[in-house]
């Protein structure tokens, strides 16, 4: 999918930072070492329009850039902070919890959220309590599998299979691989399906 426009738009701390409800957002969310901001940048074929931090947990805010795929729909991207590997007390821990709570159960363009995982490690609670509350709020998840270059060709397969096992999904998780750029396709046509629905235009992903 080839990107005309991909830029960076706003950082917020709070709801009142949001910008103003437009085209339909699309919310990247899993642990803090899982590839996020790698992933949009593969996404937009922009190499530094989300900050890839050197230290897990470091983004502390939600990252709203502005997308539109060549013949495709404006879209946002919301990169949401990372969870899991965060060197950080209970005190920011649930100061990240309030931030993005209210995003995902209020924000009435958010047409879905992308759930990355590594394939190479067991889903952990993080995970599954993610895939819960997102079903909870009425939200659709795409689960992708990231860093899927690193597993052998052979592990490939049973490899998904057993992450969707684990996370009771029903769909396989889109391998994805930021370097290689395999899936990016595959997930992009997920992202629209996505897009389509929460305008009206579509059944859902």
């Amino acid at each position: 999918m080839e990107v005309v426009t991909a830029e960076f738009l706003t950082s917020a701390a709070d709801p009142a930072g949001w910008p103003a409800e437009g085209p339909p957002e699309i919310a990247f969310a899993g642990r803090s070492n899982v590839g996020k901001s790698s992933t949009i940048n593969a996404l937009c074929a922009r190499r530094g329009l989300a900050l890839v931090s050197g230290t897990p947990g470091k983004t502390r805010l939600l990252n709203f850039f502005r997308v539109v795929p060549h013949g495709g729909p404006e879209l946002r991207f919301v990169d949401l902070p990372g969870y899991g590997y965060a060197k950080v007390g209970k005190a920011e821990r649930a100061a990240f919890q309030a931030l993005v709570e209210p995003y995902v159960s209020q924000r009435a363009t958010l047409a879905g959220v992308v759930a990355l995982c590594d394939p190479r490690r067991e889903p952990g609670e993080e995970e599954h309590d993610l895939l819960e509350w997102l079903e909870a709020a009425g939200r659709p998840a795409v689960v992708v599998a990231t860093k899927v270059d690193k597993l052998a060709r052979h592990e490939r397969k049973l490899t998904l299979e057993r992450l969707r096992a684990s996370l009771g999904v029903r769909r396989p998780p889109v391998p994805l691989s930021a370097t290689t750029r395999e899936g990016l396709d595959q997930l992009w046509a997920r992202l629209l399906t996505l897009a389509a629905a929460v305008s009206g235009a579509g059944e859902g992903a």
